[in-house]
């Protein structure tokens, strides 16, 4: 096996030998034909005159200069320049087969810019607008029937995560739009992982903006990126979609679907999933599907999954879901653009979970234990709408309401027991919980936009509400032993908590705008903000006389309600110049916070006034158009809740009294960022520079003193300032040679915290310092194969004073490779490796383990049908073992987790476009 090793260095030594032999130069200088200025960010591109294939581009730098590194062209090409507002340049060559300079290249102003007409076929791979960056689809190479993440990686600056988080020249994605709409939610995994690349046009990247942002035409004050995908012409009528379903060992299963009908802007779309392998179960990836979190290897799959915002799935274990999902997008008119999605959801989640805590004190420490089952069962529904429309020429209207609904069944036995430092028993529980809830939310963002005779003046008022109701009822079985309390102390419960949770919150605000200049504004306005919450507990306990929970238990019955009314009057200033824009806001925040509460038939009344300040805001500069910088700051004051404020004695928990503090001032936060972005089209190299962290001062903090058999009294303490930070830089840079494809990404992020508390009346403090670099290669070899090497190391220390541990610290390593070859013809073969390793991991847990998964699949039928076998966990390691450390405790938990498993499946993909049939039987 060990000479493999140099037949494959040789191989590679030999192709990238080939490489720089086949391999050119060319370059030249932009500049505009009438001022004779350089012109930046031009694109620059070679195509085939035979049918005008992109063979490879570039972009000018701001001196109008451009280079390309690329292979010898022996058949006649096109080199062509593009830039908005100018005509498109052209020259013909019949061949390159040595380095060339090109000279100046003088461009023409366009007469007609603002009727542009582009020649189908003929558009660059690369245009700057702007406030948009926008890829010409059909420029970038991607195998057939791939989908649109694998699109989104043949991008210059674009990098997609093995989770599929997308960030574009560093700058993450929060938004995913299809032609302008909502995707089922805006998170965008649906689309990017399910519709066709084949069907894109064009994938337009912007920054993201606020409703209010987009219609008053401001900067946007954030430093996230939206991405929208536009639909071709032709492929903006049909029916298109995917099938899959597959049986495996031990009983495993899944299946899915989606399908769309797309009929010019009216769009339909239906998704739905069955699953027991903790899978989204709609990820149409041909290598792997989704199969227990697709390729995301590093961390072991919980079993829950989040799209649009909601949790799908139950948490650690092993989950059987079902998913229906249903999404819609219109345009009525020209004024009114209706679209929404809806979700189902039911899971079934179990878990055996066992776990080591140390417990670290000023004096000593002690060590507890526990072992115990789970199963939950849940089912939701999710509802989406967005709607808006045009009233008149000069005001909008958007509404958005979002309406959830969940109930769910939550059961668990568990077993615990504490000993000191000498192995001496302090305490040992036993208990059964079975607890069922049920919660509805709905939420509404109303945003009534008008503009005002002269550009630039505006009025707009805004109402939002956020109104949630949640109803549990939760059975406690439980006997706990206190050893170190005289006798013994037993605590025996047999209980029923019914709670009844309901939260309220209105906020309305009006601002107007006035221009000062075309680039600089004020706004002044107000806002008022309600918010209620009430939490009432009732508390039986069982009656072996009657056989029902029917004697009150006033001890651990209560009511609290809590109030605030804030009034907040703000003005603003904006700015927004060609190279910078900004905005800085103050306001005032005027309190009023009102609580109550009743327990053991006494009333205890809480009432404060607080009058706070409120600043925040932003400034970005751009150097040149791939390349600024970004910082924010925000002041905000944080209320303490109703439980850490009301003087109300909570037992719930045998082991930990909890009891409030009237005396509590509001936290205090002062929030930063800072990045720096410099993506070099040029060269296809991004340099990505970040920092932020928060400030904290009268940090609420918990205040935790223990008796001798280790039981918990809590209440809560203002702190000294205290803080988190972070820091980290990456760097990226792709090579293309031959139509082959090197890509290498490099980066190392850091955290710095400082945390204080009591424990025992004493006063701590915590110093963390972690340390992560990662590195990520990947190598393509034209159509045929893929090989992704990553490597990731975490490093983190934690200095204690005041404690009888001095500090703790642990690394972890990660080590993963993909690889995936499309040979021969209609077969996909893919591999995935993983290695992860924890140092520091408590005796009795497993520190190392290998994760293998393997996927062969096969097309046929004219590549309408997959048929694909696939195995999961190959080498049978799989475990989800965990360290986490904190200022109070070194906690090492394992959970369930998949292992191995064969699975056979079968997908069948249709598609019927602009009225012709492609499917074999219909043609």
């Amino acid at each position: 096996m060990h000479r493999v090793y140099p037949a494959l260095l040789l191989f590679l030594l030999v192709s990238f030998s080939s490489f720089g032999q086949s391999t050119i130069t060319i370059k030249g200088k932009v500049i505009e034909d009438t001022s004779k200025l350089p012109l930046e960010s031009a694109t620059v591109y070679l195509t085939s005159a035979q049918d005008s294939t992109i063979i490879d581009y570039t972009i000018s730098d701001k001196n109008g200069n451009f280079s390309l590194s690329t292979k010898k062209i022996t058949k006649p090409a096109l080199l062509k320049v593009s830039f908005m507002g100018f005509e498109d340049y052209t020259q013909e060559i019949n061949e390159l087969s040595t380095n060339k300079d090109f000279g100046v290249l003088n461009i023409k102003d366009q007469p007609n810019s603002l009727n542009e007409v582009v020649v189908k076929g003929q558009a660059p791979p690369v245009r700057i607008k702007q406030d948009t960056l926008e890829f010409n689809a059909s420029s970038f190479k991607v195998r057939p029937d791939s989908n649109v993440e694998a699109l989104l990686k043949q991008l210059p600056g674009v990098e997609v995560s093995s989770d599929g988080k997308i960030t574009v020249n560093g700058k993450e994605v929060n938004n995913i739009l299809v032609n302008g709409k909502p995707f089922f939610g805006k998170d965008g995994k649906v689309a990017t992982q399910n519709l066709p690349a084949d069907i894109i046009d064009k994938v337009q990247v912007s920054d993201t903006k606020t409703k209010e942002e987009e219609l008053s035409g401001q900067a946007a004050s954030s430093e996230e990126k939206t991405i929208n995908l536009t639909i071709q012409e032709d492929k903006n009528k049909g029916l298109f979609g995917k099938f899959s379903g597959g049986l495996g060992t031990d009983d495993r299963y899944e299946s899915s679907g989606l399908i769309n009908y797309f009929k010019n802007d009216q769009k339909f779309s239906f998704l739905g999933s069955s699953n027991n392998i903790n899978s989204v179960g709609f990820s149409m990836d041909e290598i792997f599907d989704s199969m227990g979190g697709g390729r995301n290897m590093y961390s072991s799959s919980d079993g829950s999954f989040n799209i649009n915002g909601q949790q799908f799935g139950g948490g650690s274990g092993i989950t059987q879901s079902n998913m229906i999902g249903l999404n819609y997008s219109d345009k009525i008119g020209k004024k009114i653009d209706p679209s929404a999605s809806y979700f189902y959801n039911s899971a079934e989640t179990e878990n055996d979970t066992r776990s080591k805590v140390e417990n670290l004190l000023p004096e000593n420490k002690f060590t507890t234990e526990s072992v115990g089952t789970t199963r939950n069962v849940s089912n939701g529904h999710n509802l989406n709408v967005e709607f808006e429309a045009k009233l008149d020429s000069l005001t909008t209207l958007s509404i958005r309401p979002n309406l959830r609904k969940n109930n769910s069944r939550f059961t668990a036995t568990r077993a615990q027991n504490s000993v000191d430092e000498f192995g001496e028993a302090l305490n040992e529980s036993n208990s059964y919980t079975n607890n069922t809830s049920d919660n509805i939310s709905f939420q509404n963002d109303l945003y009534l936009y008008r503009k005002i005779n002269k550009k630039g003046r505006s009025l707009s008022f805004n109402f939002n509400n956020e109104n949630s109701s949640n109803q549990s009822a939760n059975q406690d079985i439980s006997s706990t032993i206190l050893y170190k309390e005289t006798g013994n102390e037993t605590i025996s419960r047999d209980l029923i908590e019914n709670n009844d949770n309901i939260n309220d919150k209105y906020s309305t605000s009006i601002t107007y705008t006035e221009p000062i200049t075309d680039s600089l504004s004020f706004s002044v306005g107000g806002r008022y903000t309600w918010r209620n919450s009430v939490n009432d507990t009732e508390t039986f306990n069982f009656d072996g006389a009657n056989n029902q929970y029917s004697i009150r238990n006033d001890s651990l019955s209560n009511y609290i309600n809590s109030n605030s009314k804030i009034v907040n009057p703000f003005v603003s200033l904006n700015v927004r110049k060609k190279n910078y824009s900004g905005r800085i806001n103050f306001g005032t925040e005027i309190t009023r916070f009102e609580n109550f509460s009743n327990y053991l038939a006494e009333n205890t009344v809480l009432n404060k006034d607080y009058i706070f300040p409120s600043v925040n805001g932003y400034f970005n500069y751009r150097f040149s158009k791939s390349k600024s910088v970004y910082a924010n700051y925000r002041y905000s004051v944080n209320l303490p809740t109703a439980n850490q404020i009301l003087p109300v004695i909570n037992i719930s928990n045998p082991l930990n009294t909890i009891t409030g503090n009237p005396d509590l001032d509001p936290t205090k936060r002062h929030g930063f960022y800072f990045g720096f972005n410099n993506y070099d089209y040029a060269t296809r190299s991004g340099f990505y520079l970040y920092s932020g962290g928060t400030i904290y001062s009268n940090q609420i903090v918990s205040s935790t003193v223990f008796d001798d058999s280790a039981k918990r009294n809590t209440t809560f303490e203002n702190t000294g300032t205290t803080y988190d930070s972070y820091i980290g830089f990456s760097w990226d840079k792709s090579f293309k040679m031959e139509g082959h494809t090197f890509k290498y990404s490099l980066g190392i992020s850091g955290n710095f915290d400082l945390s204080k508390g009591l424990t025992n009346n004493q006063a701590y403090e915590a110093e963390a310092f972690s340390l992560n670099p990662e590195v990520r290669l990947s190598w393509e070899y034209g159509e045929l194969l893929t090989i992704t090497p990553s490597y990731s190391y975490n490093f983190r220390d934690t200095k204690f004073k005041n404690y009888t541990l001095d500090g703790s610290s642990n690394f972890t390593h990660n080590f993963k490779l993909e690889t995936t070859s499309y040979w021969p013809k209609h077969f996909v073969f893919g591999n995935d490796f993983g290695y992860t390793y924890n140092s520091n991991i408590a005796d009795g847990f497993q520190k190392d383990f290998y994760l293998w998964n393997m996927s062969l699949g096969y097309n046929f039928f004219n590549d309408k049908l997959l048929a694909k076998v696939k195995v999961y966990d190959l080498l049978n390691q799989n475990v989800n073992a965990t360290r986490t450390i904190t200022p109070t405790a070194i906690q090492d938990v394992e959970n369930t987790v998949l292992r191995r498993y064969a699975m056979f499946s079968l997908t069948y993909k249709i598609e019927k476009f602009a009225g012709k049939k492609k499917n074999p039987w219909d043609e």
